[in-house]
């Protein structure tokens, strides 16, 4: 077992003490089920649905919420743990990860969609249109130095909400009985 798949626990009280064969174990059967390939995949598919949310979020509303971030953030980072079943720390980092590129990619839909509807053209007309080159300026020309905070508020959702949670049953039966 590597010391990196340790979880943080949190100091029993005095007089109840924890069977160290039993957390063995439990890490041991926890790392058996983790998938980090689902995980990946769990969290790219949340960070595509998160970015369509916050484009049509804006496009209905044609306000950009920068609050979107923080919904993106958190499904991420709870589909990493639903798909995942991690508790390494790579989970928290492909959390993190994708929460930013489905803040990034909501924000250029958004973007694009406010854009289309200016000039007057289909939204996939504009996005078949749109010069790769020129979505770096896109980008930087509509950031907003908030910006920076709604996402680091979805990349720390996204890294926080990617871990499993052990549940209380599970932490009940660490307890030495004395036998």
């Amino acid at each position: 077992m590597t010391e990196e798949a340790t979880p943080e626990i949190v100091e029993p009280a005095e007089d109840v003490q924890i069977d160290q064969r039993k957390l063995e174990r439990l890490l041991y059967e926890i790392e058996l089920k983790q998938n980090l390939g689902l995980g990946i995949v769990g969290g790219l598919a949340a960070a595509l649905v998160g970015a369509a949310v916050w484009a049509v979020v804006t496009i209905v509303t044609n306000f950009q919420i920068g609050w979107m971030a923080v919904g993106v953030g958190f499904l991420v980072g709870y589909a990493v743990r639903l798909c995942g079943k991690g508790i390494k720390k790579i989970y928290g980092i492909i959390g993190a990860v994708f929460a930013l590129v489905g803040c990034l990619l909501g924000n250029f839909l958004s973007v694009c969609s406010m854009l289309a509807k200016e000039e007057g053209m289909a939204f996939f007309e504009l996005l078949s249109r749109l010069n790769p080159a020129a979505i770096p300026e896109l980008m930087t020309a509509t950031f907003h130095p908030m910006d920076l905070l709604f996402y680091g508020i979805a990349v720390y959702e996204g890294y926080k909400f990617s871990f499993l949670q052990v549940s209380p049953e599970a932490l009940s039966g660490l307890v030495e009985t004395g036998d």
